[in-house]
């Protein structure tokens, strides 16, 4: 099993709005990682607090074979300065090890994981970050 972030933003908080902007975010998280619906295990959404026009998850299961992935959409925790009008994802899905994994930041919030922008399997060769904690 594998997890996949990515991240948007949209421009108005409307219906039509949030369905290009997830629409582009999941034909992206497809195409680049070469995922099936049927590999994938459940996604979460978070939205920032300003974005209650349409569920990301309702955009999502009228895709060609999402009707039975498990979803679930959440608030995302509202930090004073955060980035505003923000869709996030988290994927877990059955892939290969040796697969590379692309994270998908799209528009605004391109900004949220510059250090995603490369498959992580060319990451691993960078050398690791201890934590602290």
């Amino acid at each position: 099993m594998r997890a996949i972030r990515g991240a948007t933003t949209v421009s108005e908080n409307t219906d039509k709005a949030i369905r290009e902007v997830v629409t582009e975010l999941l034909d992206e998280l497809e195409n680049r990682n070469q995922l099936q619906p049927t590999e994938i295990i459940s996604v979460t959404f978070s939205v920032t607090r300003d974005l209650d026009a349409i569920f990301p998850a309702a955009i999502a299961r009228t895709r060609p074979d999402w009707d039975n992935v498990a979803m679930l959409d959440v608030q995302q925790m509202h930090v004073e300065g955060s980035l505003e009008c923000c869709i996030r994802l988290l994927v877990h899905a059955y892939l290969p090890t040796s697969a590379p994994i692309h994270h998908i930041y799209l528009r605004n919030a391109a900004s949220l994981r510059p250090d995603w922008s490369l498959p992580q399997s060319l990451q691993a060769s960078q050398p690791a970050v201890r934590s602290k904690v």
